[in-house]
């Protein structure tokens, strides 16, 4: 099972970067970095939180740490024209040689929209525009030209050139609703990732496997993330977000049951790991279990 960190982008960069350079010595096998503009307007957060841009800090961070695979989680379909994204994924893989996972998502935070005038339709209309959004994505980064007429974008004889390094660059969804979401994933992903604690992932698991063979695709070419807040040793708090340990046996006990579901990638967000040194500790106590 793999191990991925996920710095959160309301650090300073030097932080972040401090990360990102420990996660590489230290044997972890990826870096992800969230796309929002700030933070979301929830209890105990405060929406004004300086937050850096995800696009350019997993660029910066590709070209600092020449190992981990970068990865986006993930990058929101109503803020993000797929014929622009395709262009920055592609030069992203060339930045980082070839390491570069493109998550993308439907789109959901509330705020972050209403600041800056864009639009956040409603579920169904944004999950339709989020299938041609895949669509267009698929044809440039993998196609030499691509035609599209659809109801929300439109391309002619459109390129996307250098095209990625790696043949099929991974295009991760970001999703766990169990009515259509799961099928998007089945259809076009080549990662899945949610939020859950082991049982949940086993149980959307399932239903994703369902999926794919309702429309004829070996569940086995999906693989499959997940990631919680993480309590190395201490009171584990109460909170909206799935979170897993408070001691080193518990978080061992847990890893267990994600590598028991056949989890291929656990990532961790470092919110609850502390700061400087302590963090960088309890980095290390994840990495021994995760052996």
């Amino acid at each position: 099972m793999r191990l991925s960190i996920w710095p959160g982008a309301l650090q300073r960069y030097d932080e972040i970067l401090e990360v990102a350079r420990h996660a590489e010595a230290t044997g972890w096998d990826g870096v992800y970095v969230a796309d929002h503009f700030m933070p979301d307007a929830g209890p105990g957060r405060d929406p004004h939180a300086p937050t850096l841009e995800c696009g350019t800090l997993v660029a910066a961070l590709g070209a600092a740490v020449p190992r981990l695979g970068l990865g986006t989680l993930v990058y929101g379909n109503t803020y993000r024209h797929p014929a622009v994204l395709a262009n920055m994924a592609a030069t992203a893989d060339h930045v980082t040689g070839g390491r570069f996972t493109l998550g993308v998502g439907a789109g959901w935070q509330v705020n972050e929209h209403e600041q800056y005038g864009i639009e956040l339709p409603p579920v169904k209309q944004r999950l339709d525009r989020f299938v041609e959004a895949l669509e267009v994505l698929h044809g440039l980064l993998r196609r030499p030209r691509t035609t599209f007429a659809g109801e929300y974008y439109t391309l002619t004889d459109a390129v996307c050139e250098p095209k990625p390094l790696q043949e099929e660059l991974p295009i991760l969804i970001g999703g766990g609703g169990e009515r259509r979401m799961l099928g998007i994933v089945a259809k076009y992903a080549d990662v899945w990732n949610t939020w859950g604690r082991p049982d949940v992932i086993a149980h959307k698991s399932g239903v994703l496997d369902g999926f794919c063979a309702e429309q004829g695709r070996d569940p086995r070419a999906i693989r499959r993330t997940a990631q919680a807040l993480v309590v190395v040793d201490g009171p584990v708090p109460d909170a909206p977000m799935p979170v897993i340990g408070g001691s080193p046996e518990r978080l061992r006990d847990t890893v267990e049951e994600y590598r028991g579901i056949g989890l291929d990638e656990l990532i961790v967000p470092d919110r609850l790991l502390g700061k400087g040194a302590d963090r960088l500790k309890a980095m290390d106590t994840i990495r021994s279990l995760v052996e």
